[in-house]
């Protein structure tokens, strides 16, 4: 199995593929889990999919093709984040794992100035918490209501990062949580 990445070009060439993949899927656990077409060319139009902080990479499948879509935020910063969304029929196979990976190689391979990745996730989303574990990511953070939900009561938001030099030794540094006992 093997994944790669390809640059897209959301204003151009894979404008009208973007704007189908992100309002044909629902993603139950992001934020606006139904995009609509009108928020989407918004969101294209506001260079939320690649501007200077913004960068956006079809997720192929050598056997599968095209499964999602992944989104490098903060790229002015040490330390982005990425938005991973794989398509409906592509979840639950083990896919984000192998996705993560690939994603945490580029960053650190095509970005020497970053020191550390980060993703983040609701508390309910088990499986992709479970991902960036066999990632080599270590929890950071427990944001206690600090996750804004569709018609329901928010839930925490968990962030999860690694560090470069983690990545490089395949080690997880950890620390200490309760640090003023």
């Amino acid at each position: 199995m093997s994944i790669s990445l390809r640059r897209l070009d959301p204003t151009g060439a894979d404008r009208d593929d973007l704007i189908a993949f992100m309002t044909g899927n629902e993603f139950p656990f992001h934020v606006v889990p139904r995009p609509t077409r009108a928020q989407v060319e918004a969101w294209i139009e506001a260079g939320a999919y690649r501007d200077e902080d913004n960068d956006s990479f079809w997720v192929e499948h050598d056997e599968l093709g095209r499964i999602g879509f992944l989104r490098l935020e903060d790229l002015s910063d040490d330390a982005p984040l990425f938005d991973l969304r794989l398509a409906q029929d592509f979840r639950g196979r083990g896919l984000a794992v192998e996705t993560v990976r690939a994603a945490t190689d580029h960053v650190f391979r095509t970005m020497p100035e970053v020191n550390r990745l980060e993703g983040q996730t609701r508390e309910d989303n088990v499986a992709m918490r479970r991902t960036f574990l066999r990632c080599g990511f270590l929890k950071e953070s427990h944001y206690r209501e600090g996750w804004p939900v569709e018609d329901g009561e928010p839930v925490a938001s968990v962030a999860y990062g690694i560090l470069r030099r983690d990545w490089e030794t395949g080690t997880v540094t950890p620390f200490v949580w309760e640090d003023l006992t």
